[in-house]
């Protein structure tokens, strides 16, 4: 029991005893070190280098290689109790933090399923597979078994990388017979940046699934055009019944311009899925590499680990190596949108020198974009030249790099902004592929200080304008929208919005409350996201722990990823959306019941959740027991409820008890008063002493 003295060290060192247990001699030793050293030399003078009673130590002659060797491997060694034990705790809790950056609980528990829906129109005849999530629950003790609980999937099914996902909707595409295939621009090094100009290749090239790029032949090809021509296309049908709404609803919303399905030709593989302030709440994870870091490899895996946890579309933001290599992987790959900003890739070919870029060369980014797939765009367009000045007072200047890189084009120019200026040609472009603009904003406020300012209401007023610009082209559009604003004036931001812009589905990047919180920015980000969604945002871009510190890893891209849909989760539930409350109600019955692994597979990340649980309480019988270690075996509220419910009844009997109860207390009270009247004579009237 830790009670080993230094006279027992002579007794058991001649025992086989691997060692001894001792606690108290060290905490009652005015010096433990000296202490725990004396214990060691008499253990010594029995055992010498004998290790494990019995098992000879292999000496090994010393040189420099084996003293290097030596150095890597050596274990560390503890003088005292206390390290040891804090080391204890500190390998503990790495096993925890391990376990809880893992998927397996995830990936047992949530099963990817699909519901056939058959679908027939004018062009063809589908047999639709709409996948949701299946998460299995086990039955209520003494009551009966549970139904399975349906969810939401943006998981994708399951391919080899580097094939590629199957093309579900060519057949979709092609049977409407409003487009045509053709060769193409032929791609070149320079898209893929300068290193791979000097390699004379990309550093990964896609060897898998490919094919001729198409175009809209004689009309606008986009959800919107079908859907104001009175068209239901199986694109709208598979948004349907994914968000268990009327199929004419979502007809109706694209058509007004109120919600967008991007779903560009050219990325058949992508599951059709819908945003807009009447549908389910949806989120985006930006990933990409940079110069710095990051390769075609890590890029991929982040994009399937954030589909996993719950990512409804995805931004390739990539500014370094192999920038058109890593988004054909990535869009070959993804079930998902992919939207990025090609003024990114733009300035990546004239070597980060914006004075070079041009409408042309800009024009040719764009295209080769969406001949690729991409599903929407962010475009700068509202960066205009007289806004620029409207920021030279700010305490962060412009933040958004898009809009940077505009606002140094048109103040070295001296011209107006060739997004704004050919606008009308980007909306003939992206009718002709079904790219859905995101108009940027490229003049949002970095920081609080910043926000409602008059260069971020100005280029919002732009936006309002070319939005009425792109709907005349029937092409698809996205307001970006702040992203640090104080939390009072969050509900200004989203009313604006809808009033300049016509109720076009707001795309918002937190937005951030506060500006104090480096490492937890995907905290104060989702407090806002969530104030911001619940009053009409349809989609919020995430923000990872990294956020303002470096690019973010895959264990970011999960924080970022699980964060927000807590927050779109909790802005669906203030808007009292249609099933939003299942789930709570599902896993707050598992957890009154004590069905353990129920209330870990119904959260949004059962791995750290079964982590944090078993951190304290690791047997399985305790995935049974009705405690946890916050109040252990006597003082758990719910075990007390389940106790009081089985001694006193139901609502009906405990209503009973409490009718008893008042009974007897006014009989009691009664009685008490009929005491005291005979006891003071039994008169109606007394007399009042002065």
């Amino acid at each position: 029991g830790g009670r080993t003295a230094i006279d027992d060290i002579d007794t058991i060192a001649h025992t086989k005893a691997a060692g001894w247990f001792v606690s108290e001699a060290l905490y009652s030793s005015e010096t433990p070190e000296s202490t725990m050293r004396e214990f060691v030399e008499h253990w010594k003078a029995v055992r010498g280098e004998e290790k494990h009673g019995y098992a000879k130590r292999v000496i090994v002659a010393e040189n420099s290689e084996s003293k290097s060797s030596e150095t890597q491997e050596k274990k560390p060694t503890f003088i005292n109790a206390k390290e040891a034990k804090d080391a204890a705790k500190l390998a503990k809790q790495q096993r925890v933090d391990i376990a809880a950056r893992g998927c397996t609980q995830r990936d047992k528990a949530h099963i990817r399923k699909t519901t056939p829906v058959h679908f027939e129109y004018e062009y063809g005849s589908y047999d639709l597979e709409v996948p949701y999530t299946e998460i299995k629950l086990s039955d209520t003790p003494g009551v009966g078994p549970n139904p399975p609980f349906k969810d939401y999937n943006t998981e994708g099914p399951k391919c080899d990388p580097k094939e590629g996902l199957a093309p579900l909707r060519l057949d979709w595409i092609r049977d409407r017979g409003d487009v045509v295939e053709y060769e193409g621009r032929r791609r070149n090094l320079q898209d893929d940046g300068k290193r791979a100009i000097k390699r004379g290749k990309a550093s990964k090239e896609w060897r898998g699934r490919t094919h001729k790029p198409m175009k809209g032949a004689d009309h606008p090809i986009t959800q919107m055009w079908y859907a104001r021509h009175g068209i239901t296309t199986p694109e709208m049908q598979y948004v349907a019944t994914r968000e268990n709404c009327d199929v004419e609803l979502v007809r109706e919303e694209i058509a007004a311009g109120r919600a967008v399905i991007p779903c560009n030709i050219n990325h058949p593989e992508a599951e059709p899925m819908i945003i807009g302030s009447r549908f389910l709440t949806k989120l985006n994870a930006n990933m990409g590499n940079s110069a710095v870091t990051s390769s075609i490899d890590e890029e991929v895996e982040k994009l399937t680990w954030a589909t996993k946890w719950g990512a409804d579309t995805v931004m390739d933001l990539s500014t370094g190596n192999d920038i058109h290599t890593t988004r054909e992987w990535i869009l070959r790959n993804s079930p998902v949108p992919i939207g990025t900003v090609p003024m990114y890739q733009a300035l990546e070919k004239v070597e980060d020198d914006a004075s070079k870029l041009s409408w042309e060369l800009f024009r040719d980014t764009v295209i080769e974009q969406c001949e690729q797939g991409v599903d929407y765009m962010t475009i700068h367009a509202g960066v205009l030249l007289r806004y620029v000045p409207l920021t030279a007072n700010r305490v962060t200047g412009i933040v958004s790099r898009g809009g940077s890189i505009m606002a140094e084009w048109c103040l070295q120019h001296h011209q107006e902004s060739f997004l704004y200026t050919h606008f009308e040609e980007l909306c003939e472009i992206f009718a002709k592929y079904d790219v859905a603009f995101s108009l940027g904003d490229g003049l949002r406020p970095g920081s609080l200080a910043d926000a409602n300012d008059a260069a971020q209401l100005s280029e919002l007023m732009t936006l309002g304008e070319l939005t009425k610009i792109a709907w005349q082209h029937d092409v698809q559009v996205m307001i970006e929208g702040p992203g640090h604003v104080p939390f009072d004036t969050v509900r200004m931001n989203i009313e604006m919005e809808k009033a300049i812009c016509q109720n076009a589905p707001f795309y918002t990047l937190g937005p951030l409350t506060t500006d104090t919180a480096p490492g937890y920015d995907h905290i104060t980000s989702a407090i806002g996201g969530v104030e911001i969604a619940r009053y009409g945002t349809a989609m919020l871009c995430y923000v990872t722990p990294k956020e303002h510190l470096g690019l973010p890893n895959k264990d970011d891209v999960k924080q970022g990823v699980i964060a927000y849909k807590i927050a779109c989760h909790a802005a669906d539930l203030a808007k009292h959306h249609p099933h939003a409350m299942d789930r709570d109600n599902a896993i707050s019955k598992a957890r009154f019941e004590f069905r353990w692994l129920d209330q870990f597979n119904l959260s949004y990340d059962p791995d750290t959740a079964i982590a944090f649980h078993d951190e304290t309480l690791p047997a399985e019988p305790a995935k049974m027991a009705h405690f946890c270690s916050m109040c252990g075996p006597k003082f758990c509220s719910m075990a007390i409820s389940q106790n009081i419910r089985k001694r006193f009844g139901g609502a009906a009997q405990q209503e009973q008890l409490v009718e008893e109860a008042r009974s007897q207390a006014i009989a009691d009270g009664m009685k008490e008063m009929s005491k005291k009247f005979q006891e003071s004579g039994s008169s109606l009237y007394q007399s009042v002493k002065a």
